[in-house]
């Protein structure tokens, strides 16, 4: 039977805790505006007693964001209970989410209590939490190491003071899907007035099993999901919600559950954290890692080429991802080397392209990936040695912490100079803007690394990048004493490659070897 299951998001909360995931104020109000477009039920908005930016933080996203329920953690401890509280006054649906742990080695060496004081100060904390609103959850932290019959205990406690929701984590990602299955399906079973509450999973990834115990537990009846975007949190993280949500889309008839997620909204979502903290998911991630709809293998690109669902389980466009890539190296084969060469404006016949085959083979045993410009050098026998028709004659950038501006003077294709000025997140991203905007055309710069090519406070810099111009992937290199000067030079390299593979372009489209008759 289909069942309905809440989306608790706790990236603002578990998530935020993950060292070098820090967000500011300001970012948290960005991340939960765009949880709130992402359609999740319950935004765990922070742990008010922890800060005062998190008080803060709680308090501003409680006021702003009205539609989904905004919870706020809370230790079982009056002064826990109170903060959070009075930091969701002004929210339309506010949560109190109280916790202690249950297991017998936290009792022990971290709060060095007896089981009879756990489940007092467990009943007083949902007493007191439920002065402040009506919808309480309880978590009982390290269910999944705590003595079944005292967890029990525990639980029916709690819900006999007034919780709505009931938490059983894996706090530690020690569980194996059968146990944690089984653990709900216990407490299902052996708790007066479970079956009233929302019992709900929140479980880490220690063993990788995050998700899997996830989806266990909604086999066993839970009711609600805690997950964070792209699966941040403490240690190895929390269970991802993009999987978690894209595993009742594509397998209903077997999870057996449905959830108001937005799936278009994934990726952005995904893009927005990464860009936010500065922390990016691993490539091979599933469904919005940068590899998750990329295909190098001849095999796989030829089966997705005639038909995406060869080797896709779900359309990129459904989670928000623009389309498939076919990647092409060392495992590419000729129909996705022709299919880039067709999109690049050319029509190969069979003999030009067995000829340029080779060619690429022999290029991607030697290079990780083949770039445009690769491909481009390939055909016209050399194409590194661009002239460098742009050039930049100045360059001022300021920064600092009320945002960085460039402003950029460019000689090109065109009479005299021309001068623009632009703002960023920073000075690179200021004075890319402002080349932008001198050309007159979109550049999108992936890949930039930067490093010191020579010793001390005046060691020279040199910047590499990647830039799509004109629907071409070409790289970019620049050296300089200053950083955004080389990445300036680096990007203006690229300028010049593809205005050069532009102009070979247009002086060999008549050429018939081109297109191979």
């Amino acid at each position: 039977m289909m069942r309905d299951v809440v989306i608790f998001d706790t990236t603002l909360r578990d998530g935020e805790q993950a060292p070098g995931n820090t967000m500011t104020s300001e970012e948290k109000m960005q991340v939960a505006r765009q949880l709130d477009t992402l359609n999740v039920d319950v935004i765990e908005a922070g742990f008010p007693a922890a800060s005062e930016g998190d008080y803060h933080g709680v308090r501003d996203i409680a006021a702003a964001v009205r539609r989904p329920v905004v919870a706020a953690l809370a230790r079982c401890t009056d002064r826990d209970i109170d903060l959070a509280g009075e930091a969701l006054r002004g929210a339309e649906r506010g949560r109190v989410h109280v916790f202690i742990a249950t297991s017998d080695i936290h009792l022990e060496h971290k709060l060095r209590i007896g089981r009879d004081d756990c489940v007092a100060l467990a009943r007083e904390a949902v007493r007191r939490a439920r002065r402040y609103t009506d919808d309480v959850e309880f978590s009982a932290e390290d269910a999944s190491r705590s003595d079944l019959e005292f967890l029990c205990r525990v639980v029916e406690a709690a819900i006999q003071e007034g919780a709505t929701t009931v938490n059983l984590p894996d706090t530690v990602g020690y569980a194996l899907p059968v146990e944690y299955e089984h653990m709900f399906r216990a407490v299902r079973e052996r708790v007066p007035g479970a079956d009233r509450v929302t019992l709900s999973a929140h479980c880490h990834d220690d063993l990788g099993l995050a998700v899997a115990n996830s989806l266990a537990a909604i086999a066993a009846g839970a009711g609600q999901i805690e997950c964070t975007v792209n699966g941040i949190g403490e240690r190895a993280g929390n269970a991802a919600l993009e999987e978690i949500v894209m595993a009742s889309h594509v397998r209903p008839q077997v999870a057996s559950f449905r959830c108001n997620v937005d799936t278009r909204e994934l990726y952005r979502t995904s893009r927005l954290l990464s860009h936010v903290t500065g922390v990016f998911p691993q490539p091979n991630k599933a469904i919005v890692g940068r590899n998750a709809f990329a295909h190098e293998a001849g095999i796989h690109q030829h089966g997705v080429m005639q038909n995406g669902l060869t080797y896709e389980i779900m359309r990129p466009e459904t989670v928000g991802v623009p389309q498939s890539t076919l990647v092409l190296g060392k495992h590419s084969g000729r129909h996705a080397l022709e299919r880039r060469y067709h999109e690049l404006g050319y029509e190969l016949g069979e003999g030009a392209l067995e000829r340029l085959y080779h060619k690429f083979t022999a290029l991607a045993d030697k290079k990780r990936e083949i770039l445009d410009e690769d491909l481009l050098a390939l055909l016209h026998d050399g194409f590194h040695d661009a002239p460098e028709l742009f050039q930049i004659s100045h360059l001022h950038v300021i920064c600092g912490t009320a945002g960085a501006s460039a402003n950029v003077h460019m000689t090109g294709p065109w009479a005299g100079e021309r001068r623009a000025a632009a703002s960023g997140d920073g000075p690179i991203a200021a004075t890319f803007a402002a080349v932008s905007e001198i050309v007159g055309q979109p550049l999108e710069v992936a890949n930039l690394a930067i490093q010191s090519v020579t010793p001390g406070r005046d060691s020279l810099g040199q910047a590499s990048l990647q830039a799509k111009v004109n629907g071409k992937s070409l790289s970019g290199h620049g050296a300089s004493t200053d950083i955004v000067d080389a990445c300036a030079r680096a990007l203006v390299n690229a300028l010049n490659k593809a205005h050069f593979a532009e102009r070979l372009e247009s002086d060999s489209l008549n050429s018939v070897y081109l297109w191979g008759v």
